[in-house]
């Protein structure tokens, strides 16, 4: 029996109180960044090749069903304005289209040719990295993509929570997280959905560090899509030239991003190297 669908240590679980279940689940995802800092390795490989393949022009697919599938998707989309890389760079595919965001899509998981034909959809290419998130590591759509995309000379990763798995079998970048046994036998968007989110976050977010899409710690490059935004800008741009606030907002407004602004200040003498 796969880990991720083996019972608890846990039993009764209706018969406990509320801070009791609450204090075992707390306990049980403690786990995870353990088991995470134990795959650093599997990471970082993963992570050299999203950047390089991403500096080579290619794309980033992420290829999942059900609560794997909605956290690539969610990654692809969190990346166009925090990090403002435009859209279609990093892709996310989940078995049923946008319909399983929001609630399941019977079946859709169990054909293995469905997300190989979703991704020549996008026509990837062998320019392109495709990464299957599965908390099982066989689920048919997920092992079909990459197991179709390795045999077409793509590069391929994955993100599982269970050993030697066909998918880890058929990507050339495996991580292997291996958090045990969910509080609920099989209900994997809780500990095995928390390890996915977390290195889909280390991978992204270092790979757009790398990429130079920050300056210091900060997202010179989000887009300016609402007033927290726009004052984030302009807060920033303010500590790091020294120039006046209303300045600042004008400067933002007219060029879009905090990057630009920034160039315009420089190259008329504003020292915000600081």
């Amino acid at each position: 029996m796969k880990i991720t669908e083996q019972p608890s240590e846990y039993h009764n679980l209706e018969q406990k109180d509320i801070k009791e279940i609450l204090e075992i689940i707390n306990r049980e995802d403690t786990f995870v960044p353990i088991r995470i800092r134990e795959a650093l390795p599997q990471i970082e490989r993963l992570t050299e090749a999203y950047i390089r393949h991403l500096e080579s022009g290619g794309r980033i697919f992420y290829v999942g069903t059900g609560t794997s599938g909605r956290l690539g998707v969610l990654d692809a989309a969190e990346l166009i304005p925090t990090f403002g890389i435009p859209e279609g760079v990093v892709i996310g595919i989940i078995a049923g289209g946008d319909e399983a965001l929001r609630r399941p899509v019977e079946y859709a998981e169990d054909d293995p040719e469905a997300g190989w034909q979703e991704l020549l959809k996008h026509n990837v290419s062998d320019k392109d990295l495709v990464i299957g998130i599965s908390a099982s590591g066989t689920t048919p759509f997920t092992v079909g993509a990459i197991e179709r995309a390795a045999q077409n000379g793509i590069e391929t990763g994955c993100i599982t929570c269970n050993p030697n798995t066909p998918l880890a079998k058929h990507s050339k970048y495996p991580v292997e997280v291996i958090v045990g046994p969910e509080v609920i036998a099989g209900s994997t968007r809780m500990k095995a959905g928390t390890a996915q989110k977390l290195i889909l976050n280390m991978v992204s977010t270092t790979a757009m560090i790398k990429l130079g899409r920050i300056l210091d710690n900060r997202m010179i490059d989000m887009q300016i899509v609402n007033q927290k935004l726009f004052r984030r800008g302009v807060k920033l741009i303010v500590e790091w030239t020294g120039v006046d606030q209303d300045i600042a907002e004008k400067l933002l407004l007219s060029e879009g991003s905090v990057r630009k602004a920034l160039e315009k200040i420089k190259k008329y003498g504003v020292d915000f190297s600081g």
